[in-house]
């Protein structure tokens, strides 16, 4: 089928062309000089035909003419206003079913987006771009160990599924009443109290395909999923992270093992790192990176949320050899236990002190900071120096300005990978 254009729709309607007005002139001309002759012949033959009784009311001869004049002629008119509604109303699902075809093959349709991360960050970055793009792959941490995640972790021994819901939750094409359900949580019953469905859900998944990378397929298809969602490694992971106390001169390294007890620590990071040291990635995120067009870390924690994908050796060496363009999406906000009082500059350093420079040449950071945030959180500022382009826009999500809005990110994001592929 040839390729289809919104020009064939603009302006001139559907049968829009050049001299197309004077053919369709000509035509109405001709329905005019249609109906003055029926009128003739009509009116001739009411003068000299005797219609039979049985016609009498038919052709409503028991009226005079001014009133079967007006009431031909609001019929008329009512069967020419109904058919000009219908007629509109299959133009426009014409239009829309060929603006739809128009869409699938727009450019960035093919678009192929890996989005590395996990927490709440990347969900929103994958609300945003499943816009603009079918070609999505997201690759999740799998070093949960909180909440109910961390329960069903230890309980069950499944990869934590939280981040998974929530990716799942993002990309969903279903109605939105499945999304909440998907993403409800349980707040009583014994040994409910903390558990989300979604994550209940792809436990039973798992449990009744026998594999966790089935549960993941089958939970996106019945949320018709727009994307992949696949885990960085099936191995169980343990990040861990050595801490530094305030007094730097004087303090020892302190070591914390757990993704969920980093932050309450309370302690600058020195570095994270998982156990086991040396983890196989899983296959389908390293075919991803390699065949990807754009590839995005962030937005997200940066040390428990993105840097336990990119400790994965094979996952970071996947994107050096990838000929994607690649861009990290800094946080609006500091994190507490995490970023505190962090710049661009620190969060990039952090980055390049764990996975090397060169990674990710491009960072992505907000230049809004006219919010107010909540108490012990602080909008990151716009310092840095280094061999990388920072790229900046207004990020925010307004209701919630210590987070990225959607759409602005996605489209900045989009804009961003055009004008480098020129």
């Amino acid at each position: 089928m040839g390729f289809l254009s919104r020009k064939s729709f603009g302006r001139k309607g559907l049968y829009g062309g050049p001299g197309v007005g004077r053919w369709l002139l000509l035509f109405g001309m001709g329905i005019v000089a249609v109906s003055f002759g029926l009128g003739y012949l009509l009116h001739d033959l009411y003068e000299t035909w005797t219609f039979p009784f049985a016609l009498h009311y038919l052709t409503l001869q028991f009226l005079p003419y001014s009133a079967r004049a007006l009431l031909l002629g609001a019929t008329g008119l009512s069967a020419i206003g109904m058919a000009i509604a219908q007629l509109r109303q299959m133009r426009l699902s014409q239009e829309s079913a060929v603006g739809a075809v128009y869409a699938h093959r727009q450019p960035n349709q093919d678009l192929r987006v890996v989005a590395i991360g996990g927490g709440t960050g990347l969900s929103v970055l994958l609300r945003g771009l499943k816009e603009y793009t079918s070609e999505i792959t997201a690759i999740v941490t799998v070093a949960d160990d909180g909440g109910s995640s961390g329960r069903l972790r230890r309980e069950l021994g499944l990869l934590p599924p939280g981040d998974f819901r929530n990716c799942i939750a993002a990309l969903a094409e279903a109605e939105p009443l499945t999304t909440q359900l998907f993403q409800y949580r349980f707040g009583g019953g014994e040994g409910l109290d903390g558990h989300s469905f979604g994550n209940l859900f792809i436990a039973a998944m798992a449990g009744v395909t026998g594999d966790f990378e089935r549960a993941i397929l089958e939970s996106s298809r019945v949320l018709a999923v727009r994307g992949r969602i696949m885990p960085s490694t099936l191995q169980n992971v343990t990040l861990c992270a050595d801490l530094r106390g305030e007094d730097e001169a004087l303090a020892q390294l302190s070591r914390v093992e757990g993704e969920s007890q980093i932050p309450k620590a309370g302690l600058p990071i020195e570095r994270v790192f998982l156990q086991p040291e040396h983890v196989r990635a899983y296959p389908g995120a390293l075919r991803a990176l390699l065949s990807a067009d754009l590839i995005l870390a962030g937005p997200g924690s940066l040390y428990t949320s993105i840097l336990p994908n990119l400790l994965i050796e094979e996952i970071t060496q996947a994107i050096r050899a990838s000929q994607a363009v690649k861009l990290y999406i800094c946080n609006v906000a500091t994190q507490a236990g995490e970023t505190d009082h962090f710049t661009v500059g620190d969060h990039v350093r952090a980055l390049q002190d764990h996975v090397g420079e060169g990674v990710f040449p491009y960072v992505l950071a907000n230049d809004n900071f006219n919010a107010q945030l909540p108490p012990q959180t602080e909008f990151v500022p716009l310092l840095y120096e280094g061999e990388y382009q920072v790229i900046t826009a207004d990020l925010i999500d307004l209701e919630r300005a210590w987070r990225h809005d959607s759409k602005k990110l996605a489209r900045k994001v989009i804009e961003f990978y055009y004008q480098q592929r020129g």
